[in-house]
């Protein structure tokens, strides 16, 4: 007989007790946030959540991190809110669509192993300005209101930071929107409510292709934000992924993170969500709440779905007071306040790098553009302090030649100023070039060397070069001579 496959865990009475709780508890969270998100991203609420729900439940079965969870975020919410506000929601969903094909097309040639090249400073730059654009896209709700806003924001951001201090079996955040929400329905008090916002579901989504022309033109306006969802989308979901490895002590498969989130993706832009990526904190809140399983993902998202579907009525008058107080503390909580605090220890190339970073996010509002800058800003500054690493000395060897010791990683910056430290009149006819202390990386390292040798030889002298290793004297021998 076939050997018993092995029990799926989450069929343990207990884990599975610990993940349908953890999963309700990510929805009830979800839920505000991803009206919030809708707000930012110009789009109804109920896209938003549609692309929540839509999210959830399909990356739980295509995704590689187990118990984490992927939902409407911020980050897709600030890369595509320009394109709703000049062509619409119907090209919102073809970009989504499109970012969908090329996150799967990115993970199957394996973006997931690049994602190593990407320096901390960066990574501490991408989610500094991430904290500074959310909070920024609460304004609006804070402009032109009525009075009563501001003291319902106040009073929600206390309850949200004061309530763990006393317990934190219900989520803060919870208590605030539902705290807001009865007072001013039963004092009356008129603010800005979820429903004026935009019409919530009342149904389950209608899976379709987006109303837009399939034309060069509609791609040329969508390729560059299905791109930025695509890059910005794998950046925060491998993130999340490494953090959950980190807390939960097990591993991850990240090219199958990869492909999911692009899965995941395409689903919801079938379905007219806004599209989406892991959620750093809504992860947070599942995997501390005891969840290690697909299972608590997946219900996540089904909980949302029957909350809204059957509270519809009462999340319309939520009061946008306590939704800005939300994102003013995930705001808060997501920037990396510690490294305010370290700037004095850091060197200056870590900090021009994470400045680097913010600067041209807030500038552009692309995380993705940021991002690049900043890895880009990291390498020069990189290879400009390896390049100092290079060392030439030269010696008198036993016989009456030159030897001249070479230290350091060669590559096209550091041997740029190698050719001025030999001397090719004043040197007798035999010189030693040894690089036993030192590596060949490219090319130009070669072309070097074979400039220094035709130096020599133009004054009738022989240059020997050892120290080779296998590596860098089979690469030494196949370009030597060859490169013009």
């Amino acid at each position: 007989m076939p050997a018993a496959l092995p029990r799926p865990a989450w069929l343990s009475p207990r884990t599975a007790r610990t993940e349908v709780l953890a999963g309700l508890v990510v929805a009830l969270a979800l839920i505000p946030e991803a009206i919030s998100f809708s707000v930012i991203a110009g789009v109804d609420p109920r896209v938003g959540l549609f692309a929540s729900f839509t999210m959830a439940v399909t990356i739980a079965f295509t995704g590689g991190r187990p118990a984490m969870i992927s939902a409407a975020t911020g980050a897709v919410a600030l890369v595509v809110a320009p394109l709703v506000a000049e062509h619409g929601l119907q090209h919102l969903i073809a970009a989504v669509l499109l970012g969908g094909l090329l996150q799967v097309a990115l993970g199957l040639l394996g973006v997931a192993k690049v994602m190593r090249f990407v320096p901390r400073s960066v990574m501490v730059g991408f989610v500094n300005a991430l904290a500074i654009l959310i909070f920024a896209a609460q304004l609006p709700q804070l402009t032109g209101v009525p009075w009563a806003v501001y003291p319902l924001a106040a009073a929600g951001l206390a309850i949200i930071f004061l309530l763990p201090r006393l317990t934190t079996a219900v989520p803060a955040p919870l208590v605030a929107i539902v705290v807001l929400t009865i007072l001013t329905v039963t004092a009356g008090i008129a603010v800005p409510t979820v429903g004026d916002q935009g019409d919530l579901p009342g149904s389950l989504p209608t899976p379709g292709l987006p109303d837009v022309p399939f034309t060069w033109d509609t791609l040329s306006v969508i390729a560059p934000y299905a791109l930025a969802i695509a890059l910005v989308g794998l950046m925060e979901s491998l993130m999340t992924a490494k953090l959950v490895d980190e807390i939960t002590d097990t591993p991850s498969s990240k090219t199958r993170e990869s492909v999911g989130q692009g899965i995941a993706n395409l689903v919801t832009g079938f379905s007219g969500g806004m599209g989406g990526c892991a959620m750093i904190g809504q992860t947070m809140i599942n995997v501390r709440s005891g969840a290690r399983t697909r299972l608590s993902t997946f219900l996540a998202g089904v909980f949302l779905l029957v909350l809204v579907l059957a509270l519809g009525p009462v999340v319309a008058v939520i009061p946008m007071a306590a939704l800005v107080a939300v994102m003013v503390f995930v705001s808060i909580a997501t920037f990396d306040w510690h490294s305010l605090r370290t700037l004095r220890r850091m060197p200056r190339s870590e900090t021009a790098v994470m400045l680097a970073t913010v600067a041209v996010v807030l500038a552009t509002d692309n995380l993705a553009i940021g991002v690049g800058v900043g890895v880009l800003v990291a390498c020069v500054l990189f290879a400009r302090r390896v390049a100092h690493l290079v060392t030439v000395t030269p010696t008198a060897g036993p016989d009456g030649e030159r030897v001249y010791a070479v230290h350091g990683a060669l590559f096209f910056a550091s041997t740029n100023d190698m050719l001025g430290h030999f001397d090719y009149a004043g040197d007798p006819d035999r010189v030693v070039v040894d690089l036993s202390g030192a590596h060949i990386w490219d090319a130009s390292s070669v072309a070097v060397l074979d400039a220094i040798e035709h130096k020599y030889a133009t004054r009738g002298k022989t240059v020997e070069i050892t120290g080779l290793t296998d590596t860098t004297g089979h690469y030494h021998q196949r370009l030597a001579g060859r490169l013009g």
